[in-house]
C-alpha cells in the first residue's frame, strides 16, 4: 500500500484516491506544479533483457529500438486490423524498459508481451510492487516526486509524456494553431511502496491532487488513455493518437498496413472532439452519454471532468458524418448543450494545407509544435 489512501481527508477506494476534500484547488495546484497525484489507476511492467528494445520495436507501434537511457515515449499494440488493444509509456533506463499502462490493461498487456516473447532474450513482469505518482513539471512537486522516484540501475524512473509535442515519426490531425498538450508538461515518477509511503507522510493537503484533478487536466489537453478512449473498434487516427504513438516510417508491426492506408489515403470512421458542456443544470455526464445533433446520435462520451478554468468538458467519439457545429449530450432525460471543439477532422488523411483554427478556450495562446517541424 502507498499510504496516500490513508491520509486523512482522502477520499478513495482502495488506492483510487479521487480528492483529498478540494477536487478544484487540488486541480489548480496540481495544473501550477504545486501537487502531486498518485495514479493508482496505472500499473508498472519491467521488461527486461537484451533483446528488449529490439523486440517491442518490431511488435508496436512505436520506433523503440534505439531508445536512448532517460528517454520517454508511448506505444500501441494493434491487431492485424490497426485497431487499439493495448497502451503504455514507455522508458527505458539502460538495463530494463519500464511501460506504464492503465491497470485495467497492465495485465492483458503483459500476458500478450510474454506469449510474444518466442527465443526473445526478454523477461516481462508486473510490478505491483511499485506506485506511480503523476505531476506536472517545472514546480516544487517535480523535485519532491523525482527525489523519491525508484532508481533500480542508477537513474530515477520519471516517465515525460510524450503528448505535449509531436513525436518524431508522428503526425497531428488537429488543425489548430495552440495545441492543448502545448500546456501539458505531464510526468509520472515511479517510486517503490516504501518511498511513496515516505512522501505521502511528508506532504500536507497543499502538495496533494487526487485522480479528479488528473484527469481534468488530461481532457483539457485533448490527451487520450486506453481506459475511456479506446474500444474494439478504436484505430489511433480516430484520436489523434499518431501524435505520439505512432512512428508512421518504421518497419514491419502487426496492423501498420492499416494504419498507413488510413493515415494516407484517408479517411477513420470515427474521430474524437472536445466539448464544452453547459453547467446550468447542474448535471455532469457520465461516459458513454450519447451525443445527438438533432434527433440524430452520433457518438458517445469518453471521458468527463469539471476543469477549474473551463466548467464542465468532456471528450467524445463521434461518427465521422457528425456535424462540426453545436450538439446536445443527452443524460438522465436531460438534454445539455455542448459547444464542439473539433479534433480529428472528418477528413483526417490525405490532406494538407489546411487553415488552422482557434480553440475555445480561455487559456492564453502558445506556440503551434508543428510549427518547430518536429514529426512533420
Amino acid at each position: 500500500m502507498s499510504g496516500f489512501a490513508a491520509i486523512a481527508g482522502a477520499v478513495a477506494d482502495g488506492e483510487l484516491v479521487a480528492h483529498f476534500g478540494d477536487a478544484f484547488r487540488e486541480q489548480r495546484r496540481l495544473a501550477e506544479g504545486s501537487a502531486l497525484a498518485p495514479l493508482g489507476d496505472r500499473t508498472v511492467i519491467e521488461v527486461a533483457g537484451p533483446e528488449r528494445l529490439t523486440w517491442l520495436d518490431s511488435i508496436t507501434s512505436q520506433a523503440v529500438g534505439h531508445l536512448a537511457p532517460g528517454a520517454s515515449t508511448e506505444l500501441l499494440v494493434l491487431d492485424p486490423q490497426g485497431r487499439v488493444e493495448h497502451a503504455a509509456g514507455v522508458l527505458d533506463d539502460g538495463s530494463s524498459t519500464w511501460l506504464i499502462a492503465d491497470a485495467g490493461d497492465a495485465e492483458a498487456l503483459a500476458s500478450w508481451l510474454t506469449r510474444m516473447k518466442f527465443r526473445t532474450q526478454a523477461t516481462v513482469e508486473v510490478r505491483a510492487d511499485l506506485v506511480p505518482v503523476g505531476f506536472v513539471d517545472g514546480g516544487a512537486a517535480a523535485a519532491s516526486a523525482s527525489a523519491a522516484a525508484f532508481a533500480p540501475h542508477g537513474m530515477p524512473l520519471v516517465w515525460a509524456d510524450p503528448w505535449q509535442q509531436v513525436s518524431a515519426g508522428g503526425h497531428q490531425y488537429a488543425e489548430i494553431a495552440a495545441h492543448p498538450a502545448a500546456e501539458f508538461a505531464w510526468r509520472v515518477a515511479i517510486l517503490t511502496e516504501e518511498a511513496a509511503s515516505g512522501l505521502a507522510a511528508s506532504l500536507d493537503h497543499e502538495a496533494l491532487a487526487g485522480l479528479l484533478a488528473a484527469e481534468a487536466l488530461r481532457v483539457a489537453a485533448w490527451r487520450p488513455r486506453w481506459a475511456t478512449e479506446v474500444d474494439e473498434r478504436s484505430l489511433p487516427h480516430e484520436s489523434d493518437w499518431i501524435r505520439s504513438a505512432v512512428h508512421l516510417n518504421k518497419g514491419c508491426y502487426r496492423g501498420q498496413e492499416t494504419v498507413a492506408k488510413v493515415h494516407n489515403l484517408g479517411h477513420p470512421p470515427r474521430r474524437l472532439s472536445a466539448l464544452h458542456l453547459d453547467g446550468s443544470d447542474a448535471v455532469l455526464p457520465d461516459p458513454g452519454a450519447p451525443v445527438f445533433a438533432g434527433d440524430d446520435e452520433v457518438g458517445h462520451l469518453t471521458s468527463v471532468a469539471r476543469h477549474h478554468e473551463d466548467g464542465p468538458i468532456a471528450l467524445a467519439i463521434l461518427s465521422r458524418r457528425a456535424p462540426v457545429g453545436d450538439l446536445v449530450v443527452r443524460a438522465d432525460g436531460i438534454d445539455i448543450a455542448a459547444s464542439q471543439q473539433v479534433i480529428v477532422p472528418a477528413d483526417a488523411g490525405a490532406t494538407a494545407d489546411v487553415p488552422r483554427l482557434t480553440r475555445l478556450s480561455r487559456r492564453p495562446s502558445a506556440p503551434d509544435p508543428r510549427d518547430s517541424g518536429v514529426g512533420a
